[in-house]
């Protein structure tokens, strides 16, 4: 059963999302009470691609079966690989859970291009992309364990779509929002999304000041966290500076 997309995340959460590192959201998150959200083995194909944030549509696999998954099943206008590739909506990003297993490819540089082109936010999985040559010159963000040349039909039939899959040993329920950097991906709540949003924008922003005070040999106490009036004031005057 297919499950309902949660609220749009606002344009101003996604821009903050954009400028925040997956190590500060997944710090915010912990604060929350939420250990378990950095996706364990996708890394990215294209590192000179953006940064990704979107909501996420999920693609579930399950093992392969010998006369179930043939070539001509791609025939099928309802196969979900497929169908998932066309209906992933503009924004999102495809969460495929190929159940930690990259022997065979989850999708190749043809499906991901056209998702792409439909104005697609990105594309994880915890198996393997084929055709990773072409991947990593795409925009497209796109994270996957390590390359794999064989079609999923050896190892993965596709079951169904947007439903609670896992993808990197974390629950990733629909609407879920995935933000994606050069180090991994994070899933966020749904429901948590905007306040960690703007909680880690503000962090960023503090975390910037920080590292310009530790480059200039100032210690730690005080400063990170902060704990000092002094470090109070200067920060935000360095703001101030900094139009920030």
């Amino acid at each position: 059963m297919t499950t309902t997309l949660a609220q749009p995340l606002s344009e101003a959460a996604r821009a903050k999302l954009l400028t925040v590192s997956t190590a500060t959201l997944t710090t915010a998150l912990f604060k929350r009470g939420f250990r378990n959200v950095f996706l364990q083995g996708p890394q990215r194909v294209n590192p000179g691609a953006a940064r990704m944030v979107g909501p996420a549509y999920t693609l579930r696999y399950i093992p392969a079966r010998e006369d179930l998954d043939l070539l001509k099943v791609f025939e099928d206008r309802n196969h979900p690989q497929r169908k998932g590739v066309e209906e992933c909506p503009e924004g999102h990003v495809l969460v495929i859970d190929s159940r930690g297993d990259p022997r065979a490819a989850s999708a190749g540089g043809i499906l991901l291009t056209r998702l792409m082109t439909r104005g697609c936010a990105g594309v994880v999985t915890d198996g393997g992309f084929r055709d990773t040559p072409e991947v990593k010159r795409m925009a497209l963000p796109a994270y996957h364990q390590r390359p794999s040349a064989p079609t999923n039909l050896i190892l993965h039939h596709a079951v169904d779509l947007n439903t609670p899959v896992a993808c990197g040993d974390v629950g990733v329920y629909p609407g879920d929002i995935m933000v994606g950097d050069d180090e991994g991906v994070v899933c966020i709540p749904a429901h948590l999304a905007e306040e960690i949003a703007h909680e880690t924008f503000e962090q960023t922003v503090y975390e910037d000041f920080v590292q310009e005070e530790v480059n200039g040999g100032h210690e730690l106490f005080g400063l990170y966290p902060m704990l000092d009036d002094s470090v109070k004031a200067r920060f935000a005057s360095w703001r101030t500076a900094q139009g920030r």
